[in-house]
């Protein structure tokens, strides 16, 4: 059986221990491109997506050519955001993974 597995990278800039995380750079990269550039390499993942609700993560998401879903500023929790993620993918997903909390 050939499933559809998608993997969803949770993302927020309002962390209270580290605001804009995923943006911080590591050695030239925003850590979000690291993690979603070694997501990509999973050979059982048909496509990789990052769930966030700020647009700071979103346009550099889009400045490197990586799929994002924006998400509502309300989600409590990283398994929110890829909940929510999930309802706005329109083709059928067999599973998702959470693939990092970086919020």
């Amino acid at each position: 059986m050939n499933l559809n597995i998608v993997g969803i990278i949770p993302a927020r800039y309002s962390s209270s221990r580290f605001p804009g995380k995923p943006l911080a750079d590591i050695l030239g990269k925003p850590m979000i491109q690291w993690v979603y550039e070694r997501s990509k390499l999973a050979k059982s993942l048909k496509d990789v997506y990052i769930a966030t609700d700020d647009e700071r993560i979103a346009d550099t998401v889009d400045s490197f050519g990586g799929k994002y879903i924006m998400t509502s500023k309300n989600c409590k929790s990283g398994t929110d955001r890829i909940i929510e993620a999930l309802s706005q993918i329109e083709e059928h997903i067999d599973r998702a993974l959470n693939l990092a909390n970086i919020s």
